[in-house]
Parts: structure tokens; sequence; C-alpha cells
């Protein structure tokens, strides 16, 4: 469960601030990996050592450029105003066949669901959401020099060559996150998000009676049946959000990885017959893929006056959707869309699980 904890006050009110800068989901860094260290050109000179001969150390390894996974990581902000990352060059070798050490790695902690891509060319390069291993070696250090004892022989007793160590590699990388929830809730602002997410959860976000109260996307854990379905609050989509209209379409990319979506419906709205449309409409001017989800209509709002009998004609102008109602205030229907919730994941994750049928194969022959 993740709960973004904001500080600061909004001028000319008593509320808190809600600093988009306290909450990072993109940013550019620049990595490098060391140099390695240089070979070295020595001769032993001890007074019992007759004969002498090289004693040139190799250099040391550079140090790797390594991103970390931790889970108790949320955001990108420690990424935001630290953007060169270097790891350590080796050291040089020196005489009495010492190696130099080798350079210490740099490893870039990074929070589940970021996604590594090359600022250049868009390319994904690393996937946290979808990698099973907590660490990634991104860029190998340079090999050090050979000293000049690699180049004994027996046409040349006394070597004075030595390598230099390897260059390091260097990248610029766009680094974004996409948060790891099963259920993200999609609707108009004030229709109700963060009402039900704090009251299916622990999360307390941000609920007042005007609109554009979640300014960030917010996480929450429902716990039911002994398992934990992850719910998702973004900040309200209105008409015209893929143009740029109010926040924008900035935040849909935190339920890209959704197993389904809720949409809420204002029922004391009255345009709540029109939100359904409008809101798949701006989620297929982001992608097809997002509105193509599994998804569940909620109805909410129902402990008001204005709300009688819009449930029953919503219903009838959607025959397709499931749909339900609720109340946050009254409880009305929570138990039920909870356990929605669950089986919604549940049929997601047999849907992965199940083996692809191979082409030709588990068809009916033709008659």
């Amino acid at each position: 469960m993740a709960v973004f904890v904001h500080c600061g006050r909004r001028p000319g009110a008593g509320g808190p601030l809600y600093d988009m800068n306290k909450f990072a989901d993109e940013t550019t860094i620049t990595v490098s990996s060391g140099k390695g260290g240089n070979g070295c050109v020595a001769f032993r000179r001890e007074k019992y050592v007759p004969r002498g001969g090289p004693s040139g150390g190799d250099g040391g390894r550079g140090g790797d450029v390594i991103f970390e996974l931790r889970r108790n990581l949320r955001t990108l902000a420690h990424l935001r105003y630290a953007h060169n990352f270097k790891a350590r060059n080796g050291e040089d070798g020196s005489g009495r066949n010492r190696h130099g050490s080798d350079g210490d790695d740099v490893v870039i902690p990074v929070p589940p669901g970021t996604v590594i891509k090359d600022a250049a060319t868009g390319a994904v390069l690393k996937d946290f959401g979808t990698a099973s291993e907590g660490r990634w070696l991104f860029l190998r250090g340079g090999n050090g020099g050979w000293g000049n004892v690699h180049f004994k022989s027996s046409v040349n007793q006394a070597p004075r060559t030595a390598l230099p160590g390897h260059p390091g590699q260097e990248a610029e990388l766009r680094v974004e996150l996409q948060m790891m929830a099963d259920i993200g809730f999609v609707g108009f602002p004030n229709a109700g998000k963060s009402s039900l997410l704090d009251r299916f959860t622990n999360a307390r976000p941000k609920i007042a009676p005007y609109p554009f109260t979640t300014k960030i996307p917010n996480l929450g854990v429902l716990t039911r049946d002994d398992r934990d379905v992850i719910l998702a609050d973004i900040p309200g989509i209105i008409e015209g959000a893929s143009d740029g209209a109010g926040l924008g379409i900035r935040f849909l990319k935190h339920i890209s990885r959704t197993a389904a979506l809720a949409f809420l419906i204002d029922l004391s709205d009255d345009g709540y017959a029109e939100a359904f449309n409008v809101l798949l409409g701006e989620l297929k001017a982001f992608s097809p893929e997002l509105a193509d989800k599994r998804r569940v209509l909620i109805g909410t709002k129902l402990d008001l006056p204005e709300t009688d009998g819009r449930l029953d004609e919503l219903k009838a102008a959607l025959p397709g959707e499931e749909l339900y109602g609720i109340s946050v205030f009254t409880g009305q229907g929570l138990d039920e869309l909870s356990a929605v919730f669950l089986r919604m994941v549940a049929e997601a994750e047999a849907a992965e699980e199940a083996p692809a049928p191979a082409d030709g194969w588990g068809e009916a022959w033709p008659t």
C-alpha cells in the first residue's frame, strides 16, 4: 500500500498544497560506467633478485551501472534533481605486480513499475513492471589494461609496454513510472473516486467538495477473503482531456497495467447519462488498448435524493455493460462491489495463465 504525503499550504486557503513536484513520475538521466585503470610498466629492483624482470600490475576494472528494484519506493523523486550517475574508474596498476582496485559500481534504485527507455529513440530497454529479477546490469565498466609483466618473452626480457584501460560507456535514458495496480478508477472530477478509495482501503486521499481535489495518483490496498487488490485513483478526466484540457491525460499511463478499470459515474450530476461515453472516448484517444480492458461501471451517490431512478435508467441505456450502484456514505453496494473487484482480478490472472492455443489446433475441423 502506498500513501503519498504532501506538505505545504494552498495560498488563500487552509487546505494542503498538492505540489506536483512532490510526485515525480518521469525524468531524464545520464549514466556512465567507469573507465578501466591503466597497466603499469615497472621492474623488480630487489637486492637479492639478480636478474630482475618486469613487475607492472594490471589496472582495475571500471565500475558498472546497475538499476535495482526497491519495493519501498513509490516515485522517482530521488532522480528528479540528480541527473548524472557515474561509476568510479578503476585504479592504475603499480609495481610488484600489484593490481589496481576495481571501481565502485553506481546502483540506481527504482520503484516497481519503472520503465527505462533510450532517450533518443524511445525504445524500451527494461521494464521493471514485468521483470522477475531485482537487479539489472545496464553498462559494464571498462576492463583494466595489462601491465608489462604480460609482455615478457624469451626475446624481450625487459618489456616497456603496458596497455591503457578500456573506456567506460555513457547513455542518456528516459525513466518513467507506471504504477502497479489491479483496478484503476476512471471518472470525472468529484465522481467519488477518492471517497471510494478512502472507504475501501487505508489510503487517505484528499477529499473535498470541489473539482480536481486529486492532483496526483494514489494507491490503496483492498483486502477481502485473504486476498489483496491494489486500487489506483488518478486525477479526474474531463471532456477534451486528450487535447490537454484540465489536468490532461498525463496520469492515464498509471492505469495502463491494471487488470481492469472501474468507471465511476456521479448519478447526482445532470450529465450522468453521457458520462461513460465521454470517458471511454477520452481513453480511446489516449490508448485503444486501455479502452479495451475489462471494466465495470459504478453509479455513485445513491444516498442523494436527486439520484432516484437514475441507476435503472443508466442500466437501460447501457445494456451491454456491467453496472452497479453504491453509496460510500451509507455503505450501500460496497460489499458486492468489493467481490466484483476480486472476481475481475481473478479472471484477468486466469486469462494470463491460460496457454495460448497453437495455430490450427484446438479449433473445430471444417465440415
